[in-house]
């Protein structure tokens, strides 16, 4: 029980933290992004000025200027933006290990598409995040990301080929999560090991009395680019376990996909604006489309119990019997008053599935996470059948 309520708080923390600090992080990085890009070349900048804003904001005039370089002299004070990146990793790594890694059997793990350990789960998915990083890190360092386009293509198909091997290792919500947390990753390193190394080198360089390489800006720069075109995907994948219809259905690979697409595209749309362009109103028309898109792939329901295509059928009107016996004998052991599943001390979210009268108030529900997808029962851990969840699908139409 107390390794329960434990958890339950540990999980709340970490998940406020984690919250809190990728709320400054993402706030600081779209500020700086609007910055940098609104700025404007006057007559009479001091030396070495790229460009100046005018900004106001809570009843205050700010004058903010940008150096190409440096200044020429180090000013007495610097505030540097680091630590909400850090704490945002750290955070959301600790809550990865309290609810993925801890909780593997639920949450990571679906044994109808691959019947892993928890500690195979969990080496995979460390070692796959790992991984994924280095080859990032590794074509970066190479000079292949100077080229901006191909370098854009090539990392947009190697994060849907991820995604594609984790719905196929993974559970559809650890597999969403993982490619989240590759993101977030490879984001917080640009911060950690190129952006803050880079900026303290420059730091040194002007207390030495010599002047900065301008390389070092510059590769800074770049790497903040992509963690500009990558902050929408990640934030979508990060609140995706909350969606059966994305996460848990037959194309969820493919949603990823669009996500991924559909990120840079709409911070296109607001970075061109931020440089004073005319705005690129087409960007809306494409977010649309992929927005239809997702709706339509996430309609195709769940896959079957070898992880293709549902073929299960049902009767066009099965009995009330029919579906209180599959809930019962499927959901109640956990979404009960008492339930009696190991680790589980309330009925998660507080739905109750033990009666006749709360099946039918939660016919929605049921359909939603166990009909129309295959997120309920997590990882599949009672072993609902697929033509138990096309008789729950077939019973949830008649529903309307």
């Amino acid at each position: 029980m107390w390794g329960s309520i434990i958890s339950e708080w540990l999980s709340l923390i970490f998940r406020w933290l984690h919250v809190v600090a990728a709320i400054a992080w993402i706030g600081s990085s779209f500020y700086f992004i609007h910055l940098d890009l609104s700025l404007k070349p006057r007559q009479g900048l001091p030396d070495g000025v790229l460009g100046e804003a005018w900004q106001v904001h809570g009843g205050g005039f700010y004058h903010m200027v940008k150096y190409l370089i440096a200044p020429a002299q180090m000013p007495s004070e610097l505030t540097w933006f680091k630590w909400e990146a850090y704490t945002t990793w750290l955070s959301g790594f600790a809550l990865m290990i309290v609810v993925y890694y801890l909780n593997a059997d639920l949450f990571l793990i679906d044994k109808s598409i691959l019947d892993l350990t928890p500690l195979q789960a969990g080496l995979f998915s460390f070692g796959s995040l790992a991984l994924a990083w280095l080859l990032y890190e590794a074509a970066c360092r190479s000079g292949l990301a100077r080229h901006e386009l191909p370098f854009a293509i090539g990392g947009y198909i190697f994060l849907v080929a991820l995604t594609y091997a984790f719905t196929h290792v993974l559970s559809g919500r650890g597999a969403f999560n993982q490619i989240g947390a590759i993101i977030g990753t490879i984001m917080v390193a640009n911060v950690f090991a190129l952006i803050i190394p880079n900026q303290k080198k420059i730091v040194a360089a002007l207390l030495a009395g010599e002047a900065p390489d301008p390389k070092l800006g510059k590769a800074g720069k770049e790497r903040s680019v992509h963690n500009n075109y990558l902050t929408l995907p990640v934030v979508v994948l990060m609140i995706s376990n909350h969606y059966p219809l994305l996460f848990a259905t037959r194309y969820n690979w493919v949603i990823v996909a669009i996500v991924l697409a559909l990120g840079p595209v709409i911070r296109h749309f607001f970075n061109e604006r931020h440089k004073g362009r005319p705005s690129p109103w087409w960007v809306w028309g494409i977010a649309a489309a992929g927005m239809i898109a997702i709706a339509l792939l996430s309609a195709a329901g769940p896959r079957d119990a070898k992880g293709e295509a549902k073929s299960a059928s049902a009767p066009d009107t099965p009995t009330f019997a029919q579906v209180e016996e599959i809930v019962l004998s499927r959901c109640s052991m956990c979404h009960a008053a008492e339930p009696v599943w190991d680790g589980i001390i309330t009925a998660p979210k507080a739905v109750l599935l033990d009666s006749s009268e709360h099946i039918q108030r939660n016919a929605r529900l049921i359909a939603r996470n166990a009909a129309w997808s295959s997120a309920m029962p997590p990882g599949n851990i009672t072993e609902i059948t697929p033509e138990e969840r096309a008789v729950l699908a077939a019973w949830a139409s008649n529903q309307d």
